[in-house]
């Protein structure tokens, strides 16, 4: 596999809706392709086809919810057409996929320099169909994907209820996986979820790995800050990530875009990043945020920030990395919340009004003492009331 293919002409016409189509395929006639027509086709079809070189393995940041997305990613590149063909990735939007994908040609690119690897959105593989039906030229049109080596094709759920182009794409996927060339696949859903898809189609989504990508969770956000971060060339501070990190939790784009306000903010007012111009930057989104402190929010909130188990923090264990935070949260419970002494004990797992007391006062001698301890509360402070 990957040998050198002849490449063949694929003009760029005006595009239709799919739905403008007659259900009647065209007559196809065979046509003879010059030395000259296949010059102009790699130049056309490449300019939209290209890789974003940004997009690496090296930069993506790893955790729980897609290291094993990664892992598959990493092994597809290194043997493409034997493993894991194709290769469906799913989950939803800005988590990763498109990096990932786009990793993978990457890496073949550079593996293999004559491997004819192609990247597309799958409406730009609809605007395709289109024009080869509209200009009756599907004989280059066929001989161009067949000859790939590579398809990466980007959220496949605008396939849906387009039955000329999972037609096409049908006979495409089924030529390259038995010519053991490699295919990967996106979408927004997991296969059998997607709708407006004809069932041989997800059937055969189903013949390699498929592999969902999860929103990351707090610890991943802040080392994406903290990784993009240091990709712009300058240091954050935990403490800033930390903030952005806890109020925007949806997707890897949005954490992104807002790490970006924050830069421009802090360019335009000439101010340092700090949790303050932090705060300033993301008032909006803050608000947005906003909600009634309760107790089980500070429990939340001091699991995440010390990375142990909410269950840990509640439960009986009296090992030194589960007390601190569980003071913590008590002492951020009496000064953010109204609840009783009782009440806040009975939250905590059933604990005395007097241990809520001795907690509350072993932190104020803390805070006076150890200035870790002081610098956690007053980030788990901005952090609750944002």
């Amino acid at each position: 596999m990957f040998a050198e293919v002849p490449e063949f002409e694929f003009r760029i016409i005006e595009s239709i809706a799919p739905n403008e189509l007659s259900t009647a395929p065209p007559v196809e006639e065979k046509k003879t392709v010059s030395a000259e027509q296949k010059r102009k086709a790699d130049t056309s079809i490449r300019s939209y086809g290209k890789l974003n070189q940004n997009l690496a393995f090296d930069n993506f940041v790893i955790g729980k919810s897609n290291q094993l997305a990664f892992a598959a990613a990493k092994q597809v590149s290194e043997l493409p057409g034997v493993s894991y063909n194709p290769l469906f990735i799913y989950g939803g939007v800005g988590l990763g996929k498109t990096h990932l994908a786009q990793a993978i040609g990457n890496h073949i690119c550079l593996d293999r320099p004559h491997a004819k690897v192609c990247y597309m959105h799958a409406e730009r593989y609809v605007a395709d169909v289109v024009k080869a039906y509209r200009s009756n030229n599907f004989e280059e049109f066929k001989q161009y994907y067949h000859s790939l080596d590579v398809l990466l094709i980007d959220d496949i759920q605008f396939f849906s209820d387009k039955s000329k182009t999972q037609e096409e794409f049908f006979y495409v996927f089924n030529t390259m996986i038995d010519s053991q060339k490699q295919i990967i696949i996106t979408s927004d859903k997991y296969p059998k979820e997607l709708s407006g898809l004809e069932s041989r189609l997800i059937s055969r989504f189903g013949w390699g790995l498929t592999i969902g990508i999860e929103p990351p969770e707090l610890e991943m956000r802040v080392a994406i800050l903290l990784k993009k971060a240091e990709i712009s060339g300058y240091s954050l501070d935990n403490a800033v990530a930390f903030l952005i990190a806890k109020h925007v939790n949806s997707n890897v784009r949005e954490l992104e875009g807002a790490l970006k306000r924050v830069e421009a903010y802090t360019k335009f007012h000439k101010k340092s990043i700090s949790v303050e111009t932090a705060k300033e930057a993301l008032k909006d989104i803050l608000i947005a945020k906003s909600r009634q402190i309760t107790i089980e929010n500070i429990q939340k909130t001091v699991a995440d920030y010390y990375r142990i188990k909410l269950v840990e923090l509640l439960s009986k264990k009296r090992t030194r990395n589960l007390t601190r935070p569980r003071q913590i949260a008590m002492s951020l419970s009496r000064e953010l919340t109204t609840m009783s002494l009782p009440e806040i004990g009975s939250a905590f797992g059933g604990k005395d009004h007097s241990t809520v007391i001795h907690a509350c006062q072993n932190i104020v001698s803390l805070r006076n003492t150890e200035s870790t301890i002081d610098a956690d509360y007053k980030i788990l402070l901005q952090i609750l009331t944002g």
